[in-house]
């Protein structure tokens, strides 16, 4: 059941290891207090924290701690600041400028910026966003859809459900002004079952948004039409593939589609269809507002703008970090995550999800950057790292890949659902010792199948962390060496 709304709602700095956090503003400056617990508040009080007294909880102006202040916040600017549910607060911090910018130009000219703002896909692919929107505004139809892949599923990822709780509006601009780019006059929002919160916040939000005259069939008196609706999913992973949630939309089981035809020529209800990640549309607003020169200086090659980062598993300040491309694995561990809880050596990290490569020491120093990440047969993916110490067993890491891939498939292709359960057999006669050079030559060659012949990312990339961990951790699987002709994921990409 969801709570009742309080007066004021909130939402988090993404300084989980500092929350709950209080915050007072005095003369314009916020001063910060946490992590504030049950038994805190009596003597917060009696120490007049309100008007900023001397308390033991007391971390100084929230901007100056170094895990915020050493960020670049660009879409995740309000978020912990305004009211989620307040659209005056929402206008009152760039809400809504980069939608009244958008009504005074072209359709052409807004995918224009988008294009030149080197906006790509934050969604797992890195597809360009302006291609994408391009390919449907210049496709014909008499119907022509918006969607917003909110199915986050990936282990150790957030920054969509803190976009969608804590500052929806921002999402929901982003998608009108995708609808006014591409001509389309309807949008869907597919939110994972598990995101109560995220769901209540977003209708509430799209009410207000329509009562004010920023959705509907006369946006901002301007004669043109978006409307926006929030479904709900079943709690299927692969409904986070693009053609699979379609799928749900529609009514049906959630089983990958084959392309051709693209979703942006034949998509939801077989129309033309925008399907952008969470983050890539809530970035839209800012390139809107400020032009695409100011958001592609931010980053480093094809990788431009920023990443919100979300930190994971066995590490001492968890959070979300909201960084310009650039910034290394190694400063992300250390520098805003502290290192481990447990206080043991990093052993592995896995970036980019449950199908994310698994990366040993070796390689900490690589820049958070799509290209450098692909070179290692890795992915950025949603930017979740998570963080394992040196008791990790690497092996049984490897099992729940492939038992993770066995469990979420969609059963559409051979690949993927015979694949996945051969290679957790295969694992689990490893880990019992049995014929283990055998196995071990057994799911090199099924990983090697699924990377070539899946019908999407769920067993395409299920062998990204299981070469991963038999290339780089080899001794937790009891063999000395794993050289070889396309032996690893990097080889593979």
């Amino acid at each position: 059941m969801i709570p009742p709304r309080w007066p004021w709602d909130n939402g988090s700095r993404g300084m989980f290891w500092l929350e709950p956090l209080v915050e007072v503003e005095i003369n314009g400056e916020r001063l910060a207090f946490g992590p504030v617990g049950e038994d805190d508040v009596a003597s917060l009080f009696d120490a007049n924290f309100i008007l900023g007294k001397p308390h033991p909880l007391f971390l100084g102006k929230t901007e100056e701690i170094p895990f915020l202040k050493n960020q670049e916040r660009l879409t995740f600017a309000r978020i912990g600041v305004t009211d989620p549910r307040s659209l005056d607060d929402y206008l009152s911090h760039e809400g809504y400028v980069g939608l009244k910018h958008a009504l005074s130009m072209t359709q052409e000219q807004i995918v224009q910026q988008v294009t030149e703002s080197g906006l790509r896909g934050r969604g797992g692919a890195a597809f360009p966003t302006g291609i994408k929107w391009n390919t449907v505004l210049t496709t014909q139809a008499t119907q022509k859809y918006i969607v917003c892949n909110a199915d986050e599923g990936d282990s150790g990822t957030f920054s969509d459900r803190m976009v969608m709780e804590d500052d929806p509006f921002m999402l929901i601009e982003g998608m009108t002004i995708a609808g006014l780019a591409v001509g389309a006059t309807k949008g869907y929002i597919y939110v994972r079952s598990e995101y109560p919160h995220a769901i209540a916040a977003l209708n509430d939000a799209i009410t207000t948004a329509e009562a004010a005259g920023y959705l509907g069939k006369n946006l901002c008196s301007s004669n043109k039409a978006f409307e926006l609706e929030v479904r709900v999913g079943a709690g299927s992973y692969v409904c986070g593939e693009e053609t699979a949630l379609l799928e749900s939309i529609e009514g049906k089981r959630g089983i990958v589609r084959a392309k051709p035809p693209l979703p942006a020529i034949a998509g939801l209800f077989g129309k033309p269809t925008v399907i952008n990640n969470v983050i890539s549309l809530a970035t839209v607003p800012i390139i809107l507002a400020r032009g695409a020169d100011f958001y592609r200086d931010y980053g480093m090659g094809r990788s431009r703008g920023t990443l919100p980062i979300q930190l994971a598993g066995n590490i001492r300040q968890g959070g979300l970090v909201e960084k310009a491309f650039g910034v290394t694995l190694r400063e992300m561990l250390y520098d805003f995550g502290g290192g481990t809880l447990s206080g043991k050596p990093i052993r592995a990290v896995q970036v980019g999800g449950p199908l994310g490569a698994y990366l040993p020491e070796s390689q900490f120093d690589t820049p958070l950057d799509y290209e450098a990440f692909l070179a290692l047969g890795g992915t950025l993916g949603h930017g979740g790292i998570v963080v394992f110490d040196d008791s990790v067993n690497m092996l049984k890491q490897a099992r729940y890949a492939m038992e993770f891939c066995a469990v979420e498939s969609c059963g559409k292709c051979t690949p993927c659902r015979i694949g996945s359960t051969r290679g957790k057999e295969a694992l689990d006669k490893v880990i019992a010792g049995e014929d283990r050079e055998q196995q071990i030559h057994l799911v090199r060659d099924l990983c090697d199948l699924m990377l070539n012949g899946s019908l999407c990312a769920m067993g395409g990339m299920t062998p990204y962390p299981v070469l991963s961990a038999m290339d780089h951790f080899p001794e937790d699987f009891g063999i000395r060496h794993t050289s070889g002709k396309n032996s690893s994921a990097k080889e593979a990409a």
